[in-house]
């Protein structure tokens, strides 16, 4: 047996905390890490054993580390029950249902050399202050781990997810719709798939492959933007989804195969559901205030727990409906929706289907095709990109020598924007300039990357902002 601290266990093995969950290289996400991770959550955070729900993405190394949490669950007393290989907001939803705990092995949109850990208590995901717990916990690790068999997987999760969106959307709404899935190594593919078909949609599957593939929906690929519109040419449709790799980020594109910015899909879903107040992160598109839809704006840092804290913040008052969104296009529903009767249940979690059922039934309800959706909002327009193989001390010392000196921020991230107009530093450097530019850096809370967000009056002026600026900074 082994006396582990997770705080040294962090800094020894490079795997800790980022914006949602802990995360890796696959290389140092040992059994015993996996083991010493699930001890700490058990222990620290859930405290009562009982039911845990357990599942994975499709990365090769998922199975392997679910394996090893789940033997840290039976050591402990409590009893997994395995839903193998499902969208984490399927798991999270269905974790919900039982009023148990989850543990999602997954590294949601980044390389498939890299996994993580995604930790839900039975009320939703884990807070910043429950990963403080887990942090400063002390556990004990057998010299041998038994290996855990996982058997057959529990359906009713996948069955729960499905059932979510039929009964609340209806089993005809896509009737004569024809969707195209991208389905490359997604873990929603299947389940996506069955949905969309209980909808009523004819679905067109395209680009599976067993060979993980990292989309990542705030820094959509050249080349899936180029097989998009190829695919549009060839196989005609009203839409074409896709999402990360643990299904909960979605991917939009629309009839023509250009593919939608996931904060100005946010703001469209929020429109359908009819929210009262919308959190979301500090770098989203600010088309969110201008389209004077809601009644409250609030926001945040990036990542899922500061959006979530934000939402439960704003849920005091009975009938508001309570809804958040980060620039990657994952949704999170802070308070049940009730239409026609219908109701759809709190998801305090990121979901990439709510959003794409939404635009899609937003659309039909309008008579207009999905292109047209966002041009009803107000015009601006953004584009991010990063740099990899950043380290987080190298983009942190960066920030430091920005925030302190703006003239040469502003020289160096937007040389021709004019005046800097307002200086943000919530979560990393965001600068707003007198003719309406905005250039945001921060590091990468998941990888060694630094990310750069811009947002303009046109796709085209974001674009260049977002590229210049990164451009820039490879030549320092």
């Amino acid at each position: 047996m082994h006396t582990l601290s997770i705080q040294k266990l962090m800094q020894t093995s490079n795997v800790g905390f980022g914006t949602s969950g802990a995360r890796g290289l696959v290389s140092d996400m040992t059994d015993a890490l996996c083991y010493a991770y699930t001890l700490a959550f058990l222990e620290a955070v859930v405290s009562q054993p009982g039911p845990i729900v357990l599942g994975h993405d499709l990365r090769p190394s998922s199975p392997r580390m679910a394996a090893a949490c789940a033997a840290a669950m039976q050591d402990s007393g409590y009893t997994v029950i395995y839903a193998e290989a499902l969208p984490t907001p399927a798991l999270a939803y269905f974790a919900a249902t039982l009023d148990a705990p989850c543990l999602v092995v997954t590294g949601s949109h980044i390389p498939f050399d890299r996994n993580g850990l995604k930790f839900y208590r039975a009320d939703g995901e884990i807070s910043k202050v429950d990963e403080a717990l887990m942090r400063a916990a002390v556990v004990n690790v057998p010299t041998e781990i038994k290996p855990f068999i996982l058997g057959a997987p529990d359906a009713r999760a996948r069955n729960a997810y499905v059932q979510r969106y039929l009964n609340f959307f209806g089993r005809k709404v896509l009737a004569g719709q024809r969707i195209a899935v991208y389905e490359h190594s997604s873990v929603a593919r299947d389940v996506l798939r069955e949905i969309l078909q209980g909808l009523g949609a004819e679905v067109l599957s395209l680009g599976r492959t067993e060979t993980f593939v990292p989309i990542d929906t705030e820094a959509v690929r050249p080349e899936d933007v180029a097989q998009a519109k190829l695919w549009a040419d060839e196989n005609p449709f009203d839409a074409i989804l896709s999402t990360d790799g643990d299904g909960d980020r979605p991917l939009i594109g629309d009839e023509t195969g250009a593919w939608l910015r996931g904060d100005m899909v946010g703001v469209l879903c929020a429109q359908y559901l009819a929210a009262d107040v919308v959190v979301t992160p500090v770098s989203s598109n600010t088309a969110v205030e201008l389209c004077d839809s809601f009644k409250k704006v609030i926001r945040t840092r990036i990542g899922s727990p500061y959006v979530i804290a934000g939402m439960e913040a704003a849920s005091n008052q009975t009938g508001t409906v309570v809804v958040g969104y980060e620039a990657n296009g994952g949704f999170l529903l802070g308070s049940d929706v009730v239409r026609d009767d219908r109701r759809l249940t709190a998801l305090a979690t990121r979901d990439a289907v709510l959003p794409m059922l939404a635009l899609l039934c937003m659309a039909r309800s309008q008579g207009t095709a999905l292109s047209q959706l966002s041009q009803r909002l107000p015009a601006r327009y953004t584009a991010s990109d990063r740099l990899q193989n950043f380290t987080n001390a190298l983009s942190s010392a960066l920030l430091v020598r920005l925030t302190d000196d703006l003239t040469q921020a502003a020289q160096l991230l937007a040389p021709d924007a004019g005046q800097v107009v307002d200086v943000n530093t919530v979560d990393g450097l965001r600068l707003s300039f007198i003719k309406g530019d905005i250039v945001h850096l921060r590091p990468s809370g998941n990888a060694p990357e630094l990310r750069c967000y811009a947002e303009a009056s046109t796709a085209l002026r974001a674009q260049q902002l977002c590229d210049s600026a990164l451009k820039r900074l490879v030549d320092l």
